[in-house]
């Protein structure tokens, strides 16, 4: 009976090289496109089908994700498993769309910054008298005493939508972001959005800009080809991290404000617990804090202990971070397409201890060692800094949220061309070549 389902396979595969089967070993969810013997010629990884028919459709030659084959050999298959994280895509498919025209953008400028006051206005006059946009700009931008007392910048100013962060939620009411700024207004962008994050362009003006690939010279025709859904997309995953602390003392949270002032969103209250959520794009930091002790924390992942850190602390990131933070550290750098989560140690207490990459979707669970001297500290984003105490818990896997990041060219392209400009990566004095003897 195997064998003549396994011809009955082969038979549909040989009709057509353009037509699709199902195959009968497998879910019958599942299809693939013209193979030979369980392996696919070409197979779009995402959710949703590629661009343009299967000829054309190609494999980024400079990454590799999962297999797509589900079937290996004439009866073993990939066990479907309904508690998927996230989809892995080809990163040359991935191409911004619009359901609708955008109708609604928010501007996030870096504060404290007067070099960008004239781009700002410029976006600003730009998106809303001719593109007809519905501007949305922290209400903080527009207490700077130069937009302020700007008598002609007026009449744009009254057309906007302003809001406070930590107080107001935006989340469903914007098409897409732009930044103006560097690397940290991206950043600032990403922890206004708990959950699913509207497209993002980054215009670089401020210092560093690995994240922020596009200039503002031409910033009308680009921000019009992204209106007009014309552009390459690159997912930046991010870090769903709870963090779970023992309830020590009474506290009354009105309105999301605690009684000392601090503002405590994401708040959940349990008999004698205080839980809360963020959501990360570049890492998890934890540290001694001010104490002069190593730290002493143990990591688990999936429940199980795998290593205690001395040292100054633990990056947990993801492939963003690995280029911030982690790097500094000592960590390699992962392309932002690729599913993982890294781990690295800071100033550990043993040579041994070296960076580790594991996959995208585990559980990591950081706590206190029971004999640990101090407490120590965690922050995210270099945001939101608290001290964990014994007892205190942070769990920490890949959020089902990425940050859709919108390309001036390519994944890879812009990528590549981040670290050469950014980071001077493998940038050096050529080698004289050897004179040719006559």
């Amino acid at each position: 009976m195997e064998m003549n389902r396994e011809k009955l396979c082969t038979s549909k595969a040989d009709v057509s090289s353009d037509s699709t089967y199902h195959c009968s070993t497998c879910h019958d969810e599942e299809e693939w496109s013209n193979t030979s013997r369980g392996r696919a010629k070409s197979r779009s990884l995402s959710a949703s089908p590629a661009l343009g028919s299967t000829k054309e459709f190609r494999r980024t030659r400079s990454l590799h994700g999962p297999c797509p084959v589900t079937t290996f050999g004439p009866k073993a298959c990939m066990l479907q498993n309904p508690k998927t994280i996230m989809h892995i895509q080809d990163p040359a498919s991935q191409r911004l769309t619009w359901n609708k025209p955008p109708k609604s953008v928010l501007v996030i400028k870096k504060i404290r910054d007067a070099s960008l006051l004239q781009p700002f206005k410029e976006l600003c006059v730009y998106l809303t008298e001719e593109n007809n946009m519905i501007v949305y700009v922290e209400k903080k931008v527009l207490e700077d005493p130069a937009i302020a007392n700007d008598d002609n910048f007026g009449p744009v100013k009254k057309k906007f939508c302003t809001f406070r962060e930590d107080y107001d939620d935006i989340s469903n009411q914007i098409d897409f972001i732009i930044c103006l700024g560097g690397d940290g207004t991206l950043l600032y962008a990403s922890s206004l959005f708990q959950g699913s994050v509207p497209p993002v362009m980054a215009f670089h003006l401020g210092s560093l800009g690995f994240l922020t690939p596009f200039n503002f010279e031409n910033f009308q025709s680009q921000v019009t080809q992204v209106i007009e859904g014309n552009a390459a997309l690159v997912l930046r995953s991010r870090l769903k991290v709870k963090v779970v602390k023992e309830h020590r003392e009474k506290m009354t949270v009105q309105n999301g404000i605690e009684e000392n002032g601090v503002v405590s969103a994401n708040i959940e209250k349990e008999v004698g617990k205080q839980i809360m959520q963020y959501q990360v794009l570049n890492e998890v930091v934890v540290d001694r804090g001010p104490s002069s002790y190593l730290s002493n924390v143990d990591v688990f992942l999936d429940g199980h202990l795998i290593t205690t850190v001395q040292g100054d602390g633990v990056i947990v990131s993801t492939p963003t971070g690995s280029t911030a933070y982690a790097a500094a550290a000592g960590a390699s750098m992962i392309h932002p397409n690729v599913p993982a989560i890294m781990i690295t140690p800071i100033c550990p207490h043993s040579l041994s201890f070296r960076p580790i990459v594991v996959p995208a979707g585990v559980e990591l669970k950081i706590m206190l060692s029971p004999d640990a001297r101090n407490t120590a500290w965690v922050s995210f984003d270099g945001r939101k800094r608290q001290e964990i105490c014994h007892g205190d818990s942070i769990s920490i896997t890949t959020s089902c949220y990425p940050l859709p990041s919108i390309c001036f060219r390519d994944p890879v392209s812009d990528w590549f061309e981040s670290l050469a400009e950014c980071l001077h990566w493998n940038v050096r004095k050529k080698q004289n070549n050897f004179a040719v003897e006559e």
